[in-house]
């Protein structure tokens, strides 16, 4: 199984060797609005059938930031994404609520029977926290420098994540983000004027309130996800969420991971056809 293992992972490292950048981004259609639980879920769609691929955004920008790989992804696959309370055009929540409710419920909504989840950053903790409550809806996990409830955290990665929040001011927020070396690696300037849009036009991204009930604890139970599971990484990105993948892959049954060369933690804004090239071959490998 190791060595399926290993040729599976280079097979996916060399599918991005020479395929090009996507498209620069399409319009994106209008989206629409689910009522869930009191609130509502603003979400896209391209495509239809009983089986789709979800796109769960990370915990700094909405769903917005997957606009680079949209496109590619809509040509292939029928596609979801949504915007979690208060990201985006979603409301702010008034109450506490369960993201993998959410989750449910949005795919119950548009009679999703399966879905591939591809989950960045707090976006792949709501992946597995959904996949361990309704293993039988996820076909596969790809999960981008996920987080990971249970695993113990350095006082670095907490306090680093302090003082990204600090201050009172939404310019400050914003340029902590920009500047931050994990979230994007230094030298590309693309990648941050990218992030610096995507928060100046949804700022409500850093600055909302945000009240998830907790779940049970995600890496003690974590060898119960039976199904495909890919973990990415930035090779640039934080000691602390390199750890959480490496634990990752050597606790769920027959996992993959694939450490991304000269990214850091939002790697499809930095090399969005390479992302594009390892997920679509992964899900391909796997009968899509």
């Amino acid at each position: 199984m190791q060595i399926c293992t290993a040729l599976l992972a280079l097979s996916l490292i060399g599918s991005t060797l020479s395929i090009e950048q996507t498209a620069k981004p399409t319009a994106v259609p209008r989206g629409a609005y689910v009522d869930v639980d009191g609130s509502r879920l603003y979400y896209e769609e391209c495509g239809t059938g009983a089986e789709a691929v979800v796109l769960l955004h990370d915990g700094v920008v909405d769903s917005a930031v997957w606009d680079d790989v949209w496109p590619a992804f809509c040509k292939r696959f029928h596609t979801l994404r949504y915007d979690r309370r208060g990201y985006g055009r979603s409301p702010v929540t008034k109450k506490p609520y369960y993201e993998a409710d959410d989750l449910a419920a949005l795919l119950r909504d548009r009679r999703i029977r399966k879905a591939a989840l591809v989950a960045s950053s707090h976006g792949g903790q709501v992946a597995m926290e959904f996949a361990l409550r309704y293993p039988v809806d996820v076909s596969e996990l790809i999960l981008v420098g996920p987080g990971a409830t249970g695993f113990p955290y350095s006082l670095h990665f907490i306090m680093r994540d302090r003082g990204l929040s600090q201050s009172n001011k939404v310019e400050d927020l914003i340029e902590a983000s920009v500047r931050d070396p994990y979230l994007t690696v230094p030298g590309h300037d693309a990648a941050r004027k990218r992030l610096h849009d995507l928060l100046a036009a949804s700022p409500q991204d850093l600055t909302h309130d945000d009240m998830p009930l907790p779940e049970k604890p995600i890496f003690p139970n974590v060898q119960q996800l039976q199904m495909p599971t890919l973990v990415l990484i930035g090779s640039g990105d934080i000691a602390d969420n390199e750890a959480v993948a490496g634990a990752l892959v050597v606790t769920i049954p027959n996992a993959l991971r694939i450490v991304v060369p000269d990214t850091g933690h939002l790697m499809y804004l930095e090399k969005p056809g390479a992302f594009y090239a390892i997920v679509s071959k992964f899900l391909t490998l796997h009968g899509w």
